[in-house]
């Protein structure tokens, strides 16, 4: 049986996440504002695809301005930029997912792809 995490904080390591999903607390997105050819190619097992141009109108549409989130971006300072635009709509518990997909890929963490990519 796994301890049950610790609170969303502003920053997060990839580390504090996996440790969220095996827990299996479902309360939480990640989100993934990469350009829609980005996260084709391979994201975080589980990331929805919400590219920064449309962030706002897709995180109010479908998320509960309570629900933890995981952000993550092609750079941390593209993501600290997603995370200002999401508090400005009144999110409340957004969390920088530091090195995005390139360092939960660099521990071995499982990611995932759609389809055939062309490089």
């Amino acid at each position: 049986m796994f301890p049950k995490p610790a609170p969303i904080k502003a920053y997060s390591r990839v580390y504090d996440l996996k440790s969220r999903l095996d827990w299996g607390e479902p309360a939480l997105t990640i989100i993934d504002v990469r350009d829609r050819q980005l996260f084709n190619q391979a994201r975080i097992l589980g990331a929805v695809s919400m590219p920064m141009a449309d962030l706002v109108n897709n995180a109010t549409a479908s998320l509960e301005l309570e629900r933890d989130l995981y952000v993550y971006a092609e750079t941390d300072e593209d993501a600290a930029e997603a995370i200002a635009h999401l508090h400005s709509a009144g999110f409340k518990n957004v969390s920088l997912l530091r090195g995005g997909v390139a360092a939960w890929k660099a521990v071995g963490f499982p990611t995932e792809s759609t389809g055939n990519c062309a490089a």
